[in-house]
This record gives C-alpha cells, sequence and structure tokens, in this order.
C-alpha cells in the first residue's frame, strides 16, 4: 500500500484550485486501491486586504492583470469550459463580486474537525463560482454549513469568535515562507511540491513517481 500525504494550498476565490482538484480527485481515482491518500486544505488569500463591499470580477481581474475586460473575459469563458467538462458548477464565475475569505477558510478548519475539510471546500466553490454569493457573508457561509448538515449554530459560534484564526494564519506563513506565491500547490509527503492545476495524467505520473521513492 503506498501512503500519501497531500497538502493543498489554496483560496477559495480561486477557480484554479477547484479545477485543481477535481482533477486530483481524477488522478486518485485512476491511482486505485493500492493507494491510500490523506488529503488537507491549507489555507492563502489571494486578496488578504480586501474589505467593504465587493467589486465586479472582471474589472478588477483587467486591472491586476494589466489586460482590458474582454481578454478576462474570454479567459474565465474558458475556465468555465474547463470546469464543465470536469462537472464542476461554474455557471456564475464572471458575476461574483470579489470577497475577503479569511472567514472561509476559518470554517474550513472547523469542518475539518468533523471529517467534512473537503465537502466544506466545495460548497464554498459552488457558493462563489457556481451562484456567485458573497463567500464573506456569515448567511451565505452558515448556508453552506447548511447544506452538510454540519451544526449552524456551532458554526455560527465560530464566525462570531476568533476561533481558527490562528490556524488559517499559520497556514499562510509557513507556505509563503517555503515559497509558495500561487495556487493551487499540491504538497505531497511534506516534501515534493507540484503547482498549478496540473492534468490528472500529470499527477499520476507524478504520485507514481514519489511512491517508488518513498518507503510505504
Amino acid at each position: 500500500m503506498h501512503k500519501l500525504q497531500i497538502d493543498i494550498v489554496s483560496d477559495i476565490a480561486c477557480p484554479w484550485c477547484a479545477i485543481g482538484y477535481a482533477r486530483l480527485e481524477q488522478a486518485m481515482k485512476q491511482l486505485g486501491p493500492d493507494y491510500a491518500f490523506t488529503v488537507q486544505w491549507r489555507a492563502f488569500e489571494l486578496n488578504p486586504y480586501h474589505s467593504g463591499e465587493g467589486e465586479p470580477i472582471l474589472p478588477a481581474l483587467a486591472r491586476k492583470y494589466g489586460r482590458s475586460e474582454h481578454e478576462m473575459r474570454a479567459a474565465q469563458s474558458n475556465i468555465m469550459t474547463i470546469a464543465k467538462d470536469l462537472g464542476v458548477n461554474f455557471e456564475k464565475l464572471q458575476e461574483r463580486l470579489t470577497a475577503n475569505t479569511f472567514d472561509a477558510h476559518r470554517l474550513v478548519k472547523w469542518a475539518g474537525e468533523q471529517g467534512q475539510q473537503t465537502a466544506m471546500k466545495q460548497a464554498l466553490f459552488e457558493a462563489y463560482f457556481g451562484k456567485a454569493l458573497n463567500v464573506s457573508d456569515r448567511d451565505v457561509l452558515l448556508g453552506c454549513v447548511e447544506t452538510l448538515g454540519l451544526d449552524v449554530e456551532q458554526a455560527g459560534k465560530v464566525l462570531d469568535s476568533d476561533q481558527f484564526a490562528d490556524a488559517v494564519r499559520e497556514d499562510e506563513e509557513t507556505y509563503q515562507k517555503a515559497g509558495v506565491s500561487s495556487v493551487p500547490a499540491f504538497i505531497i509527503n511534506r516534501k515534493y511540491l507540484i503547482s498549478g492545476a496540473q492534468d490528472p495524467e500529470v499527477l499520476v505520473k507524478a504520485m507514481q513517481d514519489i511512491s517508488a521513492e518513498a518507503p510505504n
């Protein structure tokens, strides 16, 4: 049995992170029963200083990357096509607003204590990219909790406190120091870095190579 620990450094606001995980799922399925995976989501904020009202995503991206809104719309359309082929809901990708994701990351940590970390992450992706909901809004976050059947009252107490704030900041500091500057980043067995939303075939080959080197 090959055992692989996969730490996924990602942000809820990153569409390639949702695509990257969908591709990772395909890769893990292809590798089959001889492989055992432990997946941990690690926090990263693309826009950590965001506050106040959100801005429409296309002009925000155009300004960030120094490109036209037309170019960004074309790029986003391409991302939507890729997501659709993977069965990931990106229907409202171009209608979303910019948002702060710190509280969402705290809820992912909280859900992780109940074995629902990946499910929470996917619910947040669905809310933001599929429905263009504000993932910094308390009610939206609690709606994601409710869809998973988790304790909404307990989640509200987490959001009303500073619980898991240190854990989120620790992730961000750790992986920034490790040189992670873009997401998604997949760190295998706390040693090997795979950057970007690679195709399943690339991930399969990388994990096979890593397994061949690592004692199990």
